[in-house]
This record gives C-alpha cells, structure tokens and sequence, in this order.
C-alpha cells in the first residue's frame, strides 16, 4: 500500500488522473491539456497501466485511456473531497 501511495506522490500522475477521472481521452488531448510532450504523457501512462489505475481501448488508430475501475475513481475522489474540506 506505500508503494501505491507513493507511486500516486508524483504531481505529473495525478493530472493525468485527474482529467480521466473527468472522461476518456488520447494521449494527443492529454499532452494538449497538459501542456507536456506526447513522449511524456505516454511514459505516464505507461505507468498507471502498470499499476492498473488507467486501462484503454482502441478506436480505429486511436488509443483512449480511462481509470481502470470505479475504485480508482472513487478514491481519487474520497481524496479531492478530504482536501476540499474545510476545518
């Protein structure tokens, strides 16, 4: 569980995260969102893949990436609800 947690540490994965946790989308619109290199995202999401929070499917000669489950999403989203709350 440290290592999720500290794999989740990395401010670059949890954009990515972030903006699945809104839809799916191509590593094209995520690097444009991002403002980071195609490579970059891609090295990313390579990553999350490993660790089963983002899985894909194919569209024709397109790749959309989602969150692999609603546990990812719900934790993404227990976590932003805890930081948003106030004292």
């Amino acid at each position: 569980m440290a290592e999720f947690f500290s794999f989740l540490g990395d401010p670059n994965r949890l954009r990515v995260l972030s903006l699945l946790a809104n839809k799916e989308l191509c590593v094209g619109d995520l690097a444009a969102l991002l403002e980071m290199s195609e490579s970059a995202v891609s090295h990313q999401l390579r990553n999350l893949r490993a660790m089963r929070l983002v899985s894909y499917r194919k569209q024709g000669r397109n790749v959309f990436y989602h969150l692999h489950d609603s546990h990812i999403f719900h934790l993404y989203q227990s976590v932003a609800e805890h930081i948003d709350e106030a004292d």
